[in-house]
């Protein structure tokens, strides 16, 4: 006789076999994580995301050792303040990076470059002019503006400020400190106040008598240090100087011009030199007070005590013994407005 308690393979059936099939299934079943649960805020504690600092190579970090008020632990995380300017190019923003639950914490400038189709800028043939990369490929793509080679293009000026960035704080020019690079956003040092307020540019503010003379012999050591590189900044003015503490700081630098490669480097040098020259002589720049540039007299033309020991190396005699160009930017003359296109064109080694 059957016995409705055995299935038809002979096993026991329990009582709740009668039920639907649905009430029987798994409620609890494994699925995958949400999307964003993979994004910059999984799990954040405080903050609009996580430190970007791990997303980067150590070539796309700045220069070695690393400033002691940089946060660069893991832990970090990164809260956007808000806009501190909005350029043709790029936008820059404030971001505080601090580390929750620590009183580590630092201000840095976001500058995030806008994609070819938003810019406001396209007139950059004369700068792009002399900048090649290793694929031959990517350069062709550039060269016909295709869409790809317009995003490369958005690309190559955050590459190109950073990379010159990297270059002038290593040779000592007063440039913000160039934190690290991800994709097309440059993070920078912060040149302001702790409290978020940004260093004004040159343009804003009124120096005048000394202050003026200071700030210009400033400018013309920063700008012999970029000379000096082979580098021009390419479109100078007062509203790309920034005055932090009575020091000036070159910002701005995506358009920067090796004046060697470039056809035209000496007329970017000779723009550069004749912006700030016409800036500061109609604010009354009186160069009375400083030391022109002189030729160095032939050493038979010298007096005795001011020729140079000849059995010393060159490294070794007075500052005073050297010719202009061998002695370090803060021992040289200071040149007058007009006179520093010449010294540029000089320290840059061109005619």
């Amino acid at each position: 006789m059957h016995d409705p308690a055995f299935t038809r393979r002979g096993k026991w059936r329990s009582d709740d076999d009668d039920e639907p099939v649905f009430a029987k299934r798994n409620r609890h079943p494994r699925r995958l994580r949400p999307a964003d649960a993979f994004a910059a805020t999984d799990g954040l504690p405080d903050g609009d995301r996580w430190s970007t600092w791990d997303l980067s190579a150590p070539t796309e970090r700045g220069p070695r050792p690393y400033p002691r008020w940089l946060v660069t632990d893991a832990a970090a995380t990164d809260t956007e303040l808000g806009i501190l300017k909005s350029g043709k190019e790029a936008d820059v923003f404030l971001l505080r990076r601090a580390v929750p639950g620590t009183d580590r914490s630092c201000l840095l400038a976001a500058k995030r470059y806008r994609s070819f189709e938003h810019r406001m800028f396209h007139r950059d043939g004369e700068y792009l002019e002399g900048r090649r990369v290793r694929q031959s490929r990517d350069n062709r793509a550039m060269a016909s503006r295709s869409r790809v080679g317009r995003e490369m293009i958005s690309q190559q000026w955050a590459i190109a400020e950073f990379e010159a960035l990297s270059r002038l704080h290593r040779a000592g020019a007063p440039v913000p400190y160039p934190v690290q690079i991800t994709g097309t956003e440059v993070l920078l040092e912060f040149m302001g106040e702790p409290d978020g307020t940004a260093a004004p540019r040159l343009a804003e503010i009124r120096p005048q008598g000394a202050e003026l003379a200071t700030l210009w012999a400033q400018l013309v050591a920063a700008l012999r240090t970029m000379a000096g590189l082979g580098l021009a900044h390419g479109d100078l003015s007062a509203y790309n100087v920034l005055v932090h503490r009575g020091r000036v700081v070159l910002i701005d630098l995506p358009q920067v011009i090796d004046v060697i490669a470039h056809p035209r480097g000496g007329d970017f040098l000779d723009r550069d030199a004749a912006n700030v020259a016409a800036w500061f002589t109609a604010r009354g720049l009186d160069v009375s007070g400083l030391d022109r540039p002189v030729r160095d007299p032939p050493v038979h033309d010298r007096p005795v005590r001011d020729r140079p020991v000849r059995d010393l190396p060159v490294r070794d005699r007075p500052v005073r013994d050297l010719p202009v160009r061998d002695r370090p930017v803060r021992d040289r003359p200071v040149p007058g407005p007009s006179d520093l296109a010449g010294e540029l064109r000089a320290e840059a080694r061109l005619r």
